[in-house]
């Protein structure tokens, strides 16, 4: 696909450098863009159920779709991750064939968002006329957000990483500083955002309810028999329209920025001045992908490592609020965001000081069993926090512990995924980025719709609603989604990591992929590596290199 204007000098890359440099490149390209471009399905993932259930209290009058939506969009999302990785692998502009995607993604998103918050009209209970067109809405908004605005940024953004480069530190560092825009915008909506909850689920001060003072002996709001906090979902509702237009030009500022200061280095390598090289066939890249077992590990890995992470970010609030009391005693939505900021500030020290050391810890022993070492750290403290789940100590210590075993998995992903991309390349003597981050761009945003949909399942099953925030039931469950989910999870990773040694072909994928480029040589691998690695070339169908 030509698309000429991604060919005009005015959309090109401000990045003219040849190699990768920390400012501008890494620190607008790979940090700030991607920060603010992914603000919004950072809030999306965190806060779009209790919008549902606490605004709008669809888990009262329509609990088939509270629960369904979630898990029905993954197949659209599946969908839409096919559509982009094809269309990605047949852009041909000098632009590159990714970064066009993501600034094509911000048109999208803004209609979606609109749909969702600003035409879908307020809705509870009682308002039976409006229900239908509602929920229409709310579908026609979900589904264009989550299975093609998203699609059209996560899949490119990802895969600009292995197509920035071949320097293999460079690429570590980039993959790092790129991971990091996913702890940052996680963080500002984690950390900051809860702090400002009043502001969007506002309470009900109409003196339905019993009062609650504060220690000036003033109302600050009222709870309903069951000690739950009573919310005025009308001007909630009104208050997330004005928060998501700030969120759009948010957004779009973010996806502008990692456009213009990235760059897609190793997809200039085909262009021969003039135009690239045909992509191959999704379906061979397919049958090159699940022939390939570090590929496929990979593959499980992004889903093990994704799935957990979701699970916990989707209860986070819910088990903040189910578990822990206010000064009063009461269970309320706002005390819950305030406790969720606190454990995510606490948790983002460890985490952020990963970042520091995850590009020495990879060069150093491997990214793999910095990863591998790293899940062992992480499913200790999964352990002690499901011991003692309504300790907030001893839950603050285990997300503590958590964090410090989950940061090679973090940062390294994109950059181990690269070096198996690499690898195939220099194996079967193709690439398969567009396939490659298809699955990949499936599995990231169809698990925010899996966890959601387990999420959503449980409060259906334990009976939650806006009223009823801290059952027996629900203290029952929390712990085992916000907890136990992500602990399974890094079990898994630990087990299929022990067989995990594409990082050792390192030197013989350089040296085949300089080969089938005509590029300049890097050193010769041993014969006892480059052996192993013929025997890879033969199984292939291809010729030895010597």
């Amino acid at each position: 696909m030509k698309l000429a204007l991604f060919d005009s000098p005015a959309l090109g890359s401000r990045i003219k450098n040849e190699k990768v440099t920390l400012f501008p490149e890494g620190a607008l390209g790979y940090l700030v863009g991607p920060t603010l471009a992914m603000l919004t399905n950072s809030i999306m993932a965190n806060y779009f159920n209790a919008y549902m259930s606490n605004v709008l209290n669809i888990n009262k009058w329509a609990g088939w779709f509270f629960t369904s939506i979630p898990v029905v969009s993954v197949f659209f999302v599946i969908l839409g991750n096919i559509l982009v990785g094809r269309l990605m692998d047949s852009i041909k502009t000098k632009a590159g064939k990714a970064r066009p995607l993501i600034l094509l993604s911000i048109p999208v998103n803004i209609i979606a968002l609109v749909i969702l918050f600003i035409l879908s009209p307020y809705v509870n209970e009682t308002m039976q006329d409006k229900q239908l067109i509602s929920l229409i809405l709310i579908s026609i908004g979900y589904i264009l957000l989550f299975a093609v605005a998203y699609p059209m940024y996560s899949t490119p953004h990802a895969a600009i990483v292995s197509l920035s480069t071949r320097d293999s530190k460079d690429r570590s560092l980039l993959a790092t500083i790129s991971n990091a825009t996913a702890l940052a915008a996680m963080g500002v909506v984690s950390m900051v955002l809860p702090f400002f909850l009043r502001l969007l689920f506002v309470y009900d001060m109409s003196g339905a309810g019993t009062p609650v003072y504060n220690d000036a002996g003033a109302i600050e709001y009222y709870v309903d028999s069951s000690g739950a906090a009573i919310y005025d979902g009308l001007a909630s509702y009104n208050h997330w329209k004005i928060f998501v237009i700030a969120l759009i030009f948010i957004t779009a500022i973010g996806a502008v920025t990692e456009y213009f200061f990235t760059r897609e280095r190793v997809t200039e390598e085909g262009m021969g001045g003039e135009k690239p090289k045909d992509a191959l066939p999704v379906r061979k890249q397919a049958k090159i992908c699940f022939s390939d077992k570090y590929w496929i590990i990979i593959m499980l890995f992004l889903l093990c490592y994704q799935l957990g992470g979701m699970l916990k970010n989707a209860s986070q609030l819910y088990f903040c609020q189910a578990m822990f009391t206010d000064a009063q005693g009461n269970y309320t939505t706002a005390n819950g965001g305030a406790i969720q900021g606190t454990l995510s500030i606490i948790g983002a020290v460890p985490t952020a000081l990963g970042m520091l050391v995850a590009v020495p810890l990879a060069n150093k022993i491997g990214k793999a069993r910095a990863i591998l070492f790293g899940s062992v750290l992480a499913v200790a403290g999964g352990v002690l926090g499901m011991l003692f789940p309504d300790n907030l100590t001893i839950v603050i210590a285990s997300f503590v512990i958590k964090a410090l075993g989950s940061t090679p998995a973090m940062y390294l992903l994109l950059a181990l995924l690269a070096d198996v991309l690499d690898h195939q390349e220099a194996v079967y003597g193709a690439r398969t980025d567009g396939f490659s981050m298809t699955i990949y761009g499936a599995i990231f945003s169809g698990c925010t719709g899996i966890a959601t949909g387990l999420m959503n399942g449980v409060l259906a099953a334990v009976g939650y609603s806006s009223s009823n925030i801290s059952s027996d039931a629900i203290r029952a469950a929390m712990p085992l989604i916000f907890i136990g989910g992500e602990t399974i999870g890094y079990v898994a990773i630990f087990a299929m990591f022990l067989f995990m040694s594409v990082e050792k072909f390192g030197p013989a994928d350089r040296y085949a992929i300089a080969l089938q480029n005509g590029t300049e040589l890097p050193d010769r691998p041993d014969d006892k590596l480059l052996g192993e690695f013929n025997t890879l070339r033969k199984k292939a169908g291809n010729k030895e290199i010597r």
